[in-house]
């Protein structure tokens, strides 16, 4: 959706990948299990890769009819983006993700599922950031990665993705106008994706 995702490449490929500035990340780690409310490497719209929490805190947001917003966000429904009050002010960026992870079956008897391109390389998840202003000026850059309706190879489990970029749409989505980047709101192309069982990772070492 994503819920979980693994990001294995060294910064310094990311950035390349990206046409990115990395100068503050060089120490980033490869990790296969990434989950909400940690760091995570996100390239902003400024051209900056630098490091944000996964996951809105939706301060003084409120939905459609005017009520508080109280979930953190950790995904946006592109149908919705650019309409609901809760997302005014939000800024695009892209991060970037060597895949993701889902689950199907039942509460103890869920299987994992590794998503990742099957040509290799790096996804690029479509996201929006701002910061969160706490108690005694603490600033928190945090992100929230943009859904749409599944692609043929994932349909089976689960009924939502990640809106993946390709990278000549990269510059539309992160400083185009709203119809532009509305229109990139869409499927991976069918065929383009692997999905695997995922039996060798540490779900306790998020």
């Amino acid at each position: 959706m994503p819920g979980r995702f693994f990001l294995e490449t060294a910064p310094e490929e990311v950035a390349a990948a990206l046409d990115a500035s990395c100068d503050t990340v060089v120490d980033e780690p490869e990790r296969r299990n990434i989950a909400p409310g940690q760091e995570v490497l996100v390239l902003r719209d400024d051209g900056a890769l630098v490091r944000m929490r996964w996951g809105l805190i939706p301060v003084g947001r409120v939905n459609a009819r005017g009520r508080p917003v109280l979930e953190t966000l950790i995904n946006a429904r592109s149908e919705t983006l650019f309409d609901k009050s809760a997302f005014e002010g939000l800024r695009r960026c892209i991060v970037p993700a060597d895949g993701w992870y889902e689950w199907t079956g039942k509460a103890r008897r869920k299987t994992a599922w590794r998503i990742r391109p099957k040509a290799g390389g790096l996804l690029a998840f479509a996201g929006i950031w701002d910061v969160w202003n706490g108690p005694g000026g603490v600033e928190v850059a945090q992100v929230a990665t943009v859904t749409c309706e599944p692609s043929a190879d994932v349909r089976d489990i689960h009924h939502r993705m990640g809106v993946l970029l390709h990278p000549k749409d990269y510059s539309v989505w992160l400083q185009g106008d709203e119809s532009s980047a509305h229109s990139l709101c869409q499927p991976y192309p069918d065929g383009y994706l692997t999905v695997e069982e995922a039996h060798d990772v540490d779900w306790t070492a998020a």
